[in-house]
């Protein structure tokens, strides 16, 4: 007879095994010696956020915020749905043991929400005068290491010329809501940023527009040093391609140009520093990039999970990390966000397959 640990270890591994039967994680491609498993099934999950052994996670087609619970080594326990109703809320950010959700025009706040779980509270709103554009209006949020709390709001538009005080920016604000400023401009629609683990510098994704063929504009990854940056959006993308309609307005050189273009239409999301010790050495410090996938090429490319290499501030490579979400035309899942675990492990997040995934090292 089984013991109850034993037990309690069968009915969770025959639960995930349940779980991940319909994802054809074998046709997901690693480098030597990395593997992918599924973590959880969490419904349209987007952004990631870490609490005390708690991952939040945002949605977008769903308007819920779940959170789930982790073990001490980190494998997945009881799925929560802490707030639901809401307008798109794609972001969420932990701080101070307060979970921060965008929710599009407003910033809500949930106070000690790891210990309320089964009875979440009701949110404080933070900031409720961010626009109501839904175009490119969800929004990725994280805290910086200067204690702001980081807010995108992208253009309401494929291409225009914006209210720049308003629109195409970065911007961030205090943990209360107080000392909302501009951080940086002239970007189309950034849904992932962080900071280098070293210089404390900004990076951030930003999707580049639509309609000028297959292969331009690229994405791009920027790096912002410093506040008060322009890059470019509508005038100029990728640095050297002056828009057919604005481009004139304003010449490229005017602009900071990308550190890394990115492929064309991937729909680069999420991206984080790669801060843990269980990936080999190369991988210190390096860029992870979900690209969503394209909507709109006439043959569709991204699906996957990509890395830049950095040599100091410099990439030096952009290559595939994780990749087969994309088979022939036909996707079954679509990256979202990626996360750092405390462990060294990355998790992947994917709306489209409603999952977790958790990526390891070893040989």
């Amino acid at each position: 007879m089984l013991s109850r640990l034993a037990h309690c270890l069968f009915v969770t591994l025959f639960a995930a095994s349940a779980m991940a039967a319909d994802l054809p994680l074998d046709e997901i491609k690693l480098p030597p010696h990395f593997r992918i498993e599924l973590l959880a099934r969490v419904p349209n999950a987007r952004e990631m956020a870490l609490g005390d052994h708690v991952l939040f996670v945002g949605s977008m087609a769903e308007g819920k915020v779940h959170a789930l619970e982790l073990d001490r080594d980190y494998r997945a326990g009881k799925l929560h749905v802490i707030a639901r109703g809401l307008k798109l809320p794609v972001g969420v950010a932990f701080h101070d043991g307060s979970l921060y959700v965008s929710a599009v025009d407003r910033i809500l706040r949930f106070d000690d929400i790891v210990k309320r779980l089964d009875d979440p509270p009701k949110p404080a709103t933070v900031r409720d005068d961010f626009s109501s554009e839904t175009a490119h209006g969800w929004k990725f949020i994280t805290f910086g290491p200067d204690g702001f709390l980081y807010v995108p709001v992208g253009a309401p538009c494929n291409i225009c010329e914006p209210n720049p005080g308003r629109y195409a920016v970065i911007m961030r604000m205090k943990p209360d809501g107080s000392q909302l400023e501009t951080f940086a401009r002239g970007i189309r629609n950034s849904v992932g940023f962080d900071w280098h683990p070293a210089t404390h510098e900004l990076w951030f994704t930003d999707n580049g527009r639509d309609w000028l063929g297959d292969d331009q504009p690229p994405d791009e990854l920027n790096r912002a040093p410093q506040a008060g940056m322009h890059f470019g959006y509508p005038y100029c993308h990728g640095g050297t391609l002056a828009d057919p309609e604005f481009g004139t307005r304003h010449a490229c050189k005017e602009f900071v140009a990308p550190a890394q273009n990115l492929g064309p239409h991937v729909a680069a999301l999420g991206m984080r520093f790669y801060t843990g010790a269980q990936f080999p050495a190369e991988y210190r410090n390096a860029i992870f990039i979900a690209e969503h996938g394209s909507w709109n090429r006439s043959h569709k490319i991204g699906y996957r999970v990509s890395v830049v290499k950095l040599a100091g501030d410099k990439p030096v490579s952009y290559t595939t990390f994780a990749g087969g979400w994309l088979q022939g035309e036909k996707a079954w899942g679509r990256p979202a966000d990626v996360l750092v675990l405390p462990d060294g492990s990355l998790l992947v997040s994917d709306d489209h397959a409603g999952a977790i995934y958790r990526i390891r090292y070893g040989k």
